[in-house]
């Protein structure tokens, strides 16, 4: 490691809230309760009962999708679920355009609450070819803000958590973070531009 390394910044990111607009669990469930004209309240009770089982990768996604079928007595084969699903994502472009222009010395990870099939898509996209690591907790079993994984988030970038500042929406994983090393940035996509003067000034030292 050279001396330019030692002193070098990175930066690590949450998708959901910061590479989306919105929240993707408001947005499925509004989708679905749409599409199948079962009661949204209803339709939340049994997700939110149940999605901890996919953010650790304990269920699949069709597994979930049963789950909630009987609970629900909501009736949608699960190819037409997932194609929804997935079409419920709503990209934030300003955050994609900043990933883009980040300059190529400056790591870049993801740590993300994450749930089988979508972490998959996510990774297809080519947009996230940018990413020198992503840390989905469908895939390590730990979800923010747990310390394991900030942990294995570290791991991933391959740096010191000094090193990183760690970019959320949910003030309780910005506070996990600072607490496992990292630098915490709190983001709002209304407040996009006030973003990217911090991260600059971060990634400035």
């Amino acid at each position: 490691m050279t001396t330019d390394d030692l002193h070098a910044r990175h930066v690590a990111f949450d998708w959901g809230g910061v590479f989306t607009v919105g929240t993707f669990d408001g947005r499925s469930t509004q989708n679905v309760s749409e599409r199948t004209g079962v009661a949204l309240d209803q339709v939340r009770a049994s997700y939110f009962r149940h999605v901890h089982q996919l953010e650790v990768g304990a269920w699949t996604l069709p597994q979930f999708w049963t789950v909630m079928g009987q609970e629900t007595g909501i009736i949608l084969p699960y190819p037409e679920f997932e194609a929804l699903y997935l079409g419920s994502i709503a990209d934030h472009a300003p955050m994609y355009a900043t990933l883009a222009a980040l300059p190529s010395h400056v790591r870049v990870g993801l740590l993300s609450n994450n749930y089988p099939v979508v972490s998959d898509h996510l990774r297809r996209d080519p947009r996230f070819g940018r990413f020198d690591a992503l840390v989905f907790s469908n895939e390590l079993g730990h979800k923010k803000p747990s310390p394991e994984a900030f942990a294995a988030l570290q791991q991933a970038m391959g740096v010191p958590a000094a090193q990183v500042a760690f970019v959320d929406d949910v003030q309780e994983n910005i506070e996990a973070a600072q607490a496992a090393g990292f630098h915490g940035l709190l983001y709002h996509h209304e407040r996009h531009a006030d973003f990217e003067t911090a991260l600059a000034g971060w990634l400035r030292g």
